[in-house]
């Protein structure tokens, strides 16, 4: 810390992230463990991304968002896990106060477009399903494209409205981050001037990132819930259902854990159910997203094995 502007207060320059355990013994093991999961995951994601690529029959709008998903995940994991693991080696981990408001918006980012992304996927299953008579038309290629631009222009202005009201912050001390990433409830945490105006932020981004974006999500699952139950082969509707179950498990994932995560702000103390939870919002969910849409996705199998084998596709 270094003295700062307001009287006798000091600043802080610094963080020092507790990071998973101060256990000794232990790090060694958790860094093997989530070196793997690292590894694992970039791997996976980059599988997917070569095979919608490569693969003729993967080039419609439902693979050309899920190579953006997959894109995504490896950015989020790559913005908290690697500097998660450098904390481990070291007996103690500093973070200059400059790459933590950094984390914290490139997190944001990231997290934030994965958000309308899974959005845009369900109102592309709805056309599919429901609009199948005009579905190439209304999905076609400058309308997916706008799709993920105004995913991005959504979230953009959200983490930099966040990394703004966090910067403006006083941090006179103490400096210790009961987590292994930077994020807004451990920083409030440790603030020593009002967080009401965070807190009201922190709402509105809510509503706009999680709140509205799930209200979208469970209309077109209901239309296309109802257009399914009217097929009357029951092999027709599981072709319908089978295209949507795991887009509706890695929604129910990734909502799931930031709900939880974000709804615990008011609960006092970091703790390590917070860390629990960050692992599954952070790791768990981009290194399942590859396993999850290839798993009982014929199309996803033979791309991933032609991919792997450095096979030509089919003419």
């Amino acid at each position: 810390m270094e003295p700062g502007a307001w009287g006798n207060r000091t600043t802080v320059t610094e963080f020092i992230l507790l990071g998973l355990t101060e256990n000794v013994r232990l790090k060694p093991i958790l860094f093997v463990v989530f070196l793997f999961a690292y590894v694992l995951t970039i791997g996976g994601n980059f599988s997917i991304l070569a095979a919608v690529f490569v693969e003729p029959k993967l080039h419609t709008p439902m693979y050309y968002f899920l190579g953006n998903l997959s894109l995504l995940d490896i950015g989020c994991i790559t913005v908290t896990v690697p500097p998660m693991l450098a904390c481990l080696l070291p007996p103690q981990c500093r973070v200059p106060y400059a790459a933590c408001v950094s984390q914290l918006f490139f997190f944001h980012l990231l997290a934030g477009v994965d958000c309308h992304l899974l959005t845009a996927m369900a109102y592309d299953r709805y056309l599919a399903i429901c609009q199948p008579l005009t579905y190439s038309t209304r999905m076609r290629r400058e309308v997916r494209g706008a799709l993920v631009a105004i995913c991005c222009t959504i979230s953009f202005i959200n983490a930099l409205t966040h990394t703004v009201a966090v910067s403006v912050l006083d941090f006179c001390g103490p400096n210790v981050v009961n987590h292994f990433y930077c994020d807004l409830p451990p920083l409030f945490q440790l603030s020593c001037s009002s967080i009401h105006l965070n807190g009201q932020l922190l709402f509105v981004g809510a509503t706009f990132m999680g709140v509205f974006p799930m209200i979208l999500i469970s209309v077109s699952y209901a239309h296309v819930t109802a257009a399914v139950l009217r097929i009357r082969s029951a092999e027709g509707r599981k072709k319908a259902f089978s295209t949507c179950g795991s887009h509706l498990t890695v929604v129910c994932i990734f909502y799931g854990t930031g709900f939880f995560s974000y709804m615990r702000l008011g609960s006092g103390s970091a703790s390590d159910k917070d860390k629990g939870i960050g692992i599954l919002n952070t790791i768990l969910s981009p290194m399942l997203n590859p396993l999850i849409y290839s798993l009982r996705n014929p199309d996803v199998q033979g791309a991933l094995k032609r991919v792997l084998m450095g096979k030509r596709p089919p003419e």
